[in-house]
C-alpha cells in the first residue's frame, strides 16, 4: 500500500515540523463480540477509533500527515475544518495541509479493523469457551492500526485512552483505570511515550493483584501496584506468585542501581494468546506470550527463560520507554541493554544464579549465526524504513549487542557502567536519544575515551575468530602462547578483546580443572599471554574463558584431542558450555564433521549437568544431522541419536527434569518401528518409564513424530483433541495434521497459509511448522518452484509479520542440493528490484543453505 512503509527522511522531517502537546483516544469495543465470527464478505470485522491529537508546527501553512491503517474513516477535522475523507485518506495516511503556526488540533473518526495477525488490536477467540480476548501489539508501527497518530519514536507525547468495552469485560492500558462513568473505562493520562508502546487489553481475563513497596534511605516510600493476568482457561496453570516473586526482585535490583524511580504508575503483566513476541515493554501494561504459563511439567530452564524475559522488559522500563531511540537506527540502545541487563539483574537478584551460562550457550548462538550472514550489520544499524526495522529484531541488535556490553562492563568497569546509565535517565527523561548521548556519559564516567571502542564494537559486523597457538620448551612447559584474531574476507575488522584464558589440565580425581588464568588485552592479528610463559604444559587452553568478550574461539590439536576424550570431565559448567559452542561453530563452519559433533553429543550430553546447556546439544545434534550430515549418513546418525536418546531416558533419574528433556529428545529423533511402538504404548499406558508423567503436553510431543511418519492418522489426532479443547491443543492439531505424509495433506496446508489469510497467525504458524518435516524431502520437492513463485506477491498483499513466516518458515532448505542453491540464485537475480526486507530474507535463507552443503561435503569426507 503506497505509504505504508514510513522511511527514516520522512520520519526526520515531520519530527523537525512537529512537536505533539497530547492524544486522546476512544475506541468502542463492543464489536468485538457477536455476529458471525471473523466477519463476513463485506469486509473485516471492525471498530470505531476516535482519536484527538494536539500539536504543535513550526511553519504556518505547511503541510505534513498523519498515520491510519484502517478499512474505512467516517470524518476528519483539522482546526475545526471538515476535510473529505476520500480526498485526504488514502488507506496509509491522512494528508495534513495548512497548518496553523503554533497549536492545531487533529480529529479523526474511524473504522479499525481487529486483527488476525498479532499485529494491532488482536482478537482472539477461545475454542475451549468460546470467551474473546483482545490485546494490542505495536512494535514497530502498528498503534497505526488502531488509532491515527504521528508513527516515529521522536514524536512523544501524553496518551489519554478510553474505552467502551462489552458488559462483564475488564480492560487495562498504561495509566491506572479512573472511576467508571456510563460504563465507559477511561485511564489515567501517561506521561510522555512513543505510539509503540501504548496498549490496551480487554476481555475476561483472569486477573491477579499485588503491591511492590520500597522505603528510600531518606524514608520515602514507594508503592507500585502490581498485576498479573492470563485467559480463563490457564488460570488453573497461571503460577502469578512466582511471577511477581522475580517482578519485585527485579524492581529492588533496578532501583538499587539506577537511581531512578519507577516512573509508570502501576505494573501490570499479561499474558495473552496468539502473541508473536515473547513480550512487548509496554509501560505499565507489559504484554507476553501467554506460552509462559506452562500447562505441563518443565524444566527448570523454562522458569529461568520466563524470569529473563519478565526482567528483559522490565529493563526496557528505564532502556526503551523512559529513554527511547530516535529513530530504529539506534535501537540497540533500547535492546541490547534490556539483552543484557536481564541476564545481569537475573544473576544477582533471582534464584537463577546461572544465567551467563544460558547466555554464552543459547543466546549468543543466535548472534554468532546472525553476524555470518550475508545481511549481517553493525549493532547499530542503517535503518532506512520500517521494514528494515522490522527485520532488525534480530540476534545482533540483541544478543550481540548484550555481549558487546558485558565487554564493555570488563573495559570501563562495573560502576563506571552503571554510573553513566544513572546519568544517561537523568539527562535524558522523557526524551529521545542516539548513539552519541551514550558514549559521551560513559566517557565521563569511566574517563575513557570511547570513539575507537564504539567504532570498533557498535559501527563495523562481523565476528572475530580468536586461536590460541602455544610453544612449549625443551621442559614441556609453556615457551609462549599467543591468541591470533583473524576477520572473514568481506568483514575485515580487527577489534580489541578483553580476554580470559585459561589452562586445563586432568586432575587425579579425573575432573578437567584449571590450574591457571591470565587476563589480557587482545589487539590486532596477534597477542602474546606473556603471563602464562613457564606454565605446565595444559590439557586445555580456553581462549575467552569466562566469556568475556564476543569472539567465535578456536582450539589447538592437543585441546581438542582432549576435548574428543575428556569433555564430560570440565568440572565448570560455564567452561564446558564454551567449549560446546565453540564445537558447534566447528561444525557449522565445516571444520569439523557434524557425524563428530552427533559422537560427542551421545558421549558427553548425558553428563552434562545443566539442563540449558543439555537442551541446546539436543537442538544442535537434531540440526547437525538434519542440515549437516552427509546425506548417506543421516539414517545411521539418526538411528545412532534415537538409540542413544533412549538409553539416555531409561538412565535419568526417574521423575527429573533430565528425564523430561530426554524424552522430549528421544520423541523428536524416533526413526524405527520399535521407537514408534514404545512412543504409541507410553501414550495408551501399556508401556511405562519410571518417574516419567505422559502429561498433555508431553502427549503432543510424542504424537507429533507418529504423525510425520504417517503412525497416527486424522482420527487419532482428532481424539486427542477431543481430549484437549483448548487453544494450545487445538495449535498442536493443526501442526500435527499438516506434518502428515500425504500429498493431499501438504497441498492443503501450503493453500491454507499461501493462498489464503483466513488463519490466525498462530494457526498459520503451526501449519508451517508441521509442513516442513526432515523426513518428507521427496514429499515436499515440488514446492520448491512454488515457493519462488509465490513470496513475491505474498509479501505484496500480507502484513509485514506474515510476509516474514510464509518466507523464512516455507524456504525450501530441506531440499538441501546445489539445484535449491541455483533456484535461489536465480530468483535473486530476476527481482533486483523486490522489496529489500523480503530479498535479505531470501538471501539469508540461501546463506543457510549454502553452509548446509558446505558442511554436508566436510562430513562426507570424513
Amino acid at each position: 500500500m503506497p505509504g505504508e512503509n514510513l522511511s527514516r527522511d520522512e520520519a526526520r522531517a515531520r519530527a523537525e515540523l512537529l512537536t505533539v502537546d497530547g492524544y486522546e483516544v476512544a475506541l468502542d469495543l463492543r464489536s468485538a463480540v457477536g455476529g458471525p465470527d471473523g466477519g463476513d464478505e463485506a469486509g473485516p470485522r471492525t471498530f470505531r477509533s476516535r482519536t484527538t491529537i494536539r500539536f504543535r508546527a513550526a511553519r504556518a501553512g505547511a503541510s505534513t500527515f498523519a498515520d491510519l491503517l484502517a478499512p474505512s474513516v467516517a470524518a476528519v477535522t483539522l482546526n475545526g475544518r471538515d476535510l473529505d475523507p476520500g480526498t485526504v485518506f488514502d488507506g496509509a495516511r491522512i494528508t495534513l495541509e495548512d497548518l496553523a503556526a503554533g497549536e492545531n488540533v487533529l480529529v479523526v473518526d474511524a473504522r479499525c479493523a481487529y486483527s488476525r495477525t498479532g499485529e494491532g488490536m488482536h482478537r482472539f477467540v477461545d475454542p475451549e469457551d468460546g470467551e474473546v480476548y483482545l490485546y494490542t501489539q505495536y512494535e514497530p508501527a502498528d498503534a497505526r492500526r488502531v488509532f491515527a497518530n504521528f508513527e516515529q519514536p521522536d514524536l512523544k507525547a501524553p496518551y489519554r485512552f478510553e474505552v467502551t468495552a462489552p458488559e462483564g469485560w475488564r480492560v487495562w492500558s498504561n495509566g491506572v483505570e479512573e472511576p467508571q462513568e456510563d460504563g465507559v473505562h477511561r485511564f489515567a493520562e501517561t506521561l510522555p511515550i512513543s505510539t509503540y508502546i501504548t496498549a490496551v487489553v480487554a476481555g475476561p481475563y483472569h486477573y491477579v493483584s499485588d503491591l511492590y513497596t520500597r522505603t528510600s534511605d531518606e524514608g520515602t516510600k514507594l508503592e507500585i501496584p502490581l498485576g498479573a493476568m492470563c485467559r480463563k482457561g490457564l488460570a488453573r496453570h497461571f503460577d502469578a506468585e512466582d511471577v511477581f516473586l522475580v517482578t519485585k526482585q527485579g524492581l529492588d535490583f533496578f532501583h538499587d542501581h539506577f537511581d531512578f524511580p519507577y516512573p509508570f504508575g502501576k505494573y501490570d503483566q499479561a499474558f495473552v494468546p496468539e502473541y508473536n513476541l515473547g513480550a512487548m515493554e509496554n509501560p505499565g501494561l507489559v504484554t507476553f506470550r501467554e506460552e509462559y504459563i506452562y500447562r505441563g511439567k518443565v524444566t527448570s530452564a523454562s522458569y529461568e527463560r520466563r524470569a529473563n524475559v519478565i526482567l528483559h522488559e522490565m529493563a526496557h522500563m528505564w532502556f526503551g520507554d523512559l529513554v527511547t531511540m530516535q529513530w530504529w537506527d539506534d535501537l540497540w540502545l533500547k535492546e541490547s541493554f534490556a539483552d543484557f541487563m536481564g541476564t545481569f539483574s537475573m544473576v544477582e537478584a533471582t534464584r537463577f544464579t546461572d544465567g551467563w551460562i544460558t547466555f554464552a550457550n543459547n543466546r549468543k548462538a543466535w548472534a554468532y549465526r546472525a553476524d555470518q550472514l550475508p545481511s549481517t550489520h553493525p549493532v547499530t544499524a542503517d535503518i532506512r524504513d520500517l521494514e528494515d526495522a522490522k527485520l532488525n529484531f534480530d540476534g545482533i541488535t540483541y544478543a550481540k549487542g548484550a555481549s558487546v556490553l558485558k565487554q564493555l562492563v570488563a573495559y570501563v568497569g562495573r560502576e563506571a557502567f552503571l554510573e553513566g546509565a544513572r546519568r544517561y535517565f537523568k539527562r535524558h527523561a522523557y526524551g529521545n536519544t542516539r548513539l552519541g548521548d551514550l558514549l559521551s556519559v560513559l566517557a565521563e564516567t569511566s574517563g575513557r575515551d570511547m570513539t575507537a571502542w564504539s567504532h570498533a564494537w557498535l559501527e563495523t559486523a562481523g565476528v572475530n575468530v580468536l586461536t590460541p597457538v602455544v610453544a612449549y620448551d625443551a621442559e614441556g612447559r609453556i615457551a609462549e602462547l599467543a591468541v591470533v584474531q583473524e576477520a572473514a574476507g568481506s568483514r575485515p575488522e580487527l577489534r580489541p578483546h578483553r580476554v580470559a584464558v585459561g589452562l586445563y589440565r586432568l586432575s587425579p580425581e579425573g575432573g578437567l580443572v584449571r590450574f591457571a588464568r591470565a587476563e589480557t588485552d587482545v589487539a590486532g592479528e596477534r597477542t602474546v599471554v606473556a603471563e602464562l610463559a613457564g606454565a605446565e604444559r595444559p590439557d586445555l587452553v580456553l581462549v575467552n574463558d569466562d566469556d568475556l568478550t564476543f569472539c567465535k574461539i578456536r582450539f589447538d590439536e592437543g585441546s581438542l584431542a582432549t576435548l574428543r576424550k575428556h569433555l564430560g570431565d570440565l568440572t565448570d559448567p560455564l567452561a564446558r558450555a564454551l567449549c560446546w559452542s565453540a564445537l558447534w561453530n566447528l561444525t557449522r563452519d565445516a571444520l569439523l564433521p557434524a557425524r563428530e559433533f552427533v559422537s560427542l553429543v551421545l558421549a558427553f550430553a548425558g553428563r552434562e549437568s545443566d539442563i540449558g546447556v543439555l537442551q541446546m546439544l539436543h537442538v544442535w545434534a537434531r540440526s547437525a544431522l538434519v542440515h549437516y550430515a552427509a546425506p548417506a549418513w543421516r539414517e545411521e546418525g539418526g538411528a545412532a541419536l534415537a538409540e542413544g536418546a533412549l538409553a539416555e531416558l531409561r538412565r535419568a533419574e526417574p521423575g527429573s527434569q533430565h528425564q523430561l528433556t530426554w524424552a522430549r529428545f528421544f520423541a523428536s529423533v524416533a526413526a524405527s518401528d520399535a521407537d514408534f511402538r514404545l512412543l504409541d504404548g507410553l501414550l495408551d499406558g501399556s508401556a511405562v518409564i519410571d518417574g516419567l508423567e505422559v502429561d498433555q503436553e508431553l502427549r503432543w510431543a510424542f504424537l507429533s513424530p507418529l504423525a510425520s511418519h504417517g503412525r497416527a492418522d486424522e482420527a487419532v489426532l482428532d481424539a486427542e483433541l477431543a481430549r484437549d479443547d483448548t487453544a494450545s491443543g487445538k495449535r498442536h492439531h493443526v501442526r500435527c495434521l499438516a506434518s502428515r505424509p500425504s500429498a493431499a495433506v501438504k497441498a492443503q496446508a501450503w493453500a491454507a497459509v499461501v493462498e489464503s489469510d483466513k488463519l490466525s497467525n498462530a494457526l498459520a504458524g503451526a501449519t508451517i511448522a508441521g509442513f516442513e518435516q526432515p523426513a518428507q524431502r521427496e514429499l515436499l520437492a515440488p514446492y520448491t518452484a512454488s515457493y519462488f513463485e509465490a513470496i513475491e506477491r505474498v509479501w505484496a498483499e500480507r502484513s509485514i509479520q506474515t510476509g516474514m513466516d510464509v518466507v523464512k518458515g516455507l524456504f525450501p532448505g530441506l531440499q538441501d542440493d546445489p539445484a535449491t542453491l541455483s533456484a535461489t540464485d536465480a530468483w535473486l537475480t530476476s527481482h533486483p528490484d523486490a522489496a529489500p526486507a523480503l530479498r535479505r530474507l531470501v538471501l539469508e535463507a540461501r546463506d543457510d543453505l549454502a553452509r548446509a552443503l558446505r558442511g554436508q561435503e566436510c562430513d562426507a569426507a570424513a
